[in-house]
């Protein structure tokens, strides 16, 4: 797939003339101000490779500059691949799990993003949240700049700077050494973060499902449970990523939630756009992705639903949100449920 660059200082590998062309021509339709040099591109690996610790990536997609901390092996669900399974009635909250549909590994990564970066992407990177388990006061914590890039969205590239990437955990997370392939070596900070907060951080299911060239991937999270007026409560984030794989531009307009909790309870929630916005998907700019959060009464339970898109024309088609899990690492078993999502 093409690089697509969506913001308004689009970037440019310091490469060799051919390959700095290629790029160019991809990009041609998303510049707007000026070039920035960030490197030399390196080429990218096969599926059976994975990146280390280190690596400076640009995004595929959204274009930031980005460093690879730490890889997660996932389950991809994909319903693309599985069209011949039967279609249930909605209504069916058997449908929403989604594990008749085959899963199969691919790598991910944990990645920090360049501060820089961050105010030109569609894409969410206020933080990843999670109830973290430090205290006894279950405090919510963020932390901004992170995402989970798979390995396809990867476009690794080398630079001799020693500092490539703003960001608040870069020197606390990584320290330079020229003498290592990549030239950015985790701290023991790093390993340490990363044992102690694994349950929040975990990235283990992913699902995907097209509709009329729109897909559609969500990532549940599970942030931990809190005590509330004697019962617990549950909370999950999710992250919705949409990309227009097609040429007609579509405006997301309404969005419709399912929820099905392990008590037995079906809610239904619909409203406008998500996260208070109306994404439009172009060519020239095909994606937009977002994090919302859900909360249960109960430690488990699973989610489906669909976007309405506009057309151009002003006709409209449903996009099916692919149906997936919400599993918490805990046995207790309570009632009810509250959804709180876009």
């Amino acid at each position: 797939m093409a690089l697509n660059v969506f913001r308004k200082i689009a970037l440019r590998a310091y490469i060799t003339p051919l390959t700095a062309l290629t790029l160019q021509k991809s990009c041609v339709r998303c510049l707007t101000t000026r070039l920035a040099e960030v490197g030399v591109l390196e080429p990218p690996r096969d599926h059976g490779q994975a990146y280390d610790t280190g690596q400076l990536f640009l995004h595929k997609i959204f274009g930031y500059r980005g460093i690879v901390l730490f890889p997660w092996l996932a389950h991809v669900y994909d319903r693309d691949v599985n069209n011949k399974v039967e279609e249930r009635p909605p209504e069916d909250h058997n449908s929403a799990v989604g594990k008749e549909v085959k899963g199969k590994n691919h790598m991910y990564y944990q990645v920090l993003i360049d501060a820089r970066d961050c105010p030109h992407i569609r894409a969410q990177t206020e933080a990843v949240t999670f109830l973290g388990n430090q205290d006894n006061s279950r405090a919510l914590y963020a932390i901004p700049g992170l995402d989970y890039v798979a390995h396809e969205d990867v476009l690794p590239y080398y630079t001799p700077d020693s500092v490539p990437i703003q960001h608040e955990l870069f020197d606390k997370f990584l320290m330079h050494d020229p003498q290592k392939t990549p030239s950015f070596v985790a701290r023991e900070t790093l390993g340490a973060w990363q044992e102690k907060n694994h349950p929040w951080l975990q990235l283990s299911d992913v699902h995907r499902e097209t509709t009329e060239n729109i897909r559609v991937t969500v990532t549940p999270f599970y942030m931990g449970c809190r005590e509330a007026q004697q019962t617990h409560v549950y909370w999950w984030r999710y992250c919705v990523r949409l990309e227009n794989r097609g040429v007609e531009t579509v405006q997301l307009r309404e969005r419709h939630w399912r929820i099905f909790s392990l008590s037995g309870t079906l809610e239904t929630v619909r409203g406008r756009g998500v996260v208070g916005q109306e994404p439009v998907l172009s060519p020239e700019q095909p994606a937009f992705q977002y994090s919302s959060h859900v909360s249960l009464q109960a430690p488990s339970g699973h989610m489906w639903g669909t976007y309405k898109m506009e057309r151009r024309d002003g006709t409209s088609f449903d996009c099916k949100i692919p149906p997936f899990s919400l599993e918490s690492k805990t046995d207790d078993n309570s009632p009810n449920n509250t959804f709180l999502g876009n």
